[in-house]
């Protein structure tokens, strides 16, 4: 599947499951990497605007860059009413921006997917002199409960291709060779959602790699998923952890 469509057809789920991400994580953004109200951001893979959001709350203006059209069209009825907000039709590889147009490049859950050359040259023209990339996700904890190592074994035994696309392959020296040498800077934070079973599968639902209803492994998943729930469920709800990482500099 085209990439850029993997998530067309998730939209809904993405909205209502997929986590934000921590004010602590924010907090640093605007009061160690330089962002401000008023700075010329594009959040590039922006998808349904879930971050895109948290910078217009601090008084950025931010071109949310989105190539698929129904994650855009989300994120334009969720924040169309943001007076400093603008949506485009570019992915990381062609923004569309005029040359030296940005002071920040963002890239929330979304570098990837992408050809990291070609973003890289794309990002070079459209920043200013001085700007920065920063590049952030919420990865999902993996081990350390019986929980999280029950979940991941299940993507591994049912999802289509989770091993391929997951974002953990990215590695460090891939981070550290995108970025100008040197220059490269990295924090952690943390942060859960809480999930009755019906958030627990919207959540799985929301991700790109998780079978379509008419897929023979979907059943069996779904299956497998109630029965971790009921498992290791408290109180009815289940904790689903993260380390938010955030990598940040010069290109």
């Amino acid at each position: 599947m085209n990439n850029k469509e993997r998530f067309s057809n998730r939209v809904d789920a993405y909205v209502k499951y997929r986590p934000s991400y921590p004010v602590e994580a924010i907090d640093y953004l605007y009061d160690s990497i330089g962002l401000q109200s008023g700075s010329k951001i594009v959040d590039v893979g922006a998808g349904t605007g879930i971050f895109t959001k948290l910078l217009l709350e601090r008084g950025s203006h931010v071109i949310g860059a989105e190539p698929n059209q129904a994650m855009r069209e989300a994120a334009q009825e969720r924040l169309g009413d943001y007076p400093h907000f603008e949506s485009l039709s570019g992915s990381a590889e062609s923004t569309g921006l005029p040359d030296q147009s940005v002071e920040f490049v963002v890239c929330a859950q979304a570098f990837h997917w992408f050809d990291r050359a070609a973003a890289q040259r794309e990002f070079r023209r459209i920043l200013q002199p001085g700007g920065r990339v920063i590049l952030i996700w919420n990865s999902r904890l993996i081990h350390g409960t019986p929980f999280r190592e029950a979940y991941n074994q299940l993507l591994h035994s049912y999802a289509i291709d989770y091993a391929e696309v997951n974002h953990k392959n990215i590695s460090p020296a891939m981070l550290r060779s995108f970025f100008k040498e040197g220059t490269m800077h990295e924090e952690t934070f943390r942060m859960s959602q809480n999930f009755d079973f019906e958030g627990l599968r919207g959540r799985l639902l929301s991700s790109s790699y998780c079978p379509e209803p008419d897929h023979p492994n979907y059943a069996p998943m779904m299956t497998e998923l109630q029965a971790l729930f009921d498992r290791y469920q408290q109180q009815g709800h289940i904790l689903f952890d993260y380390e938010t990482e955030v990598f940040w500099g010069e290109v």
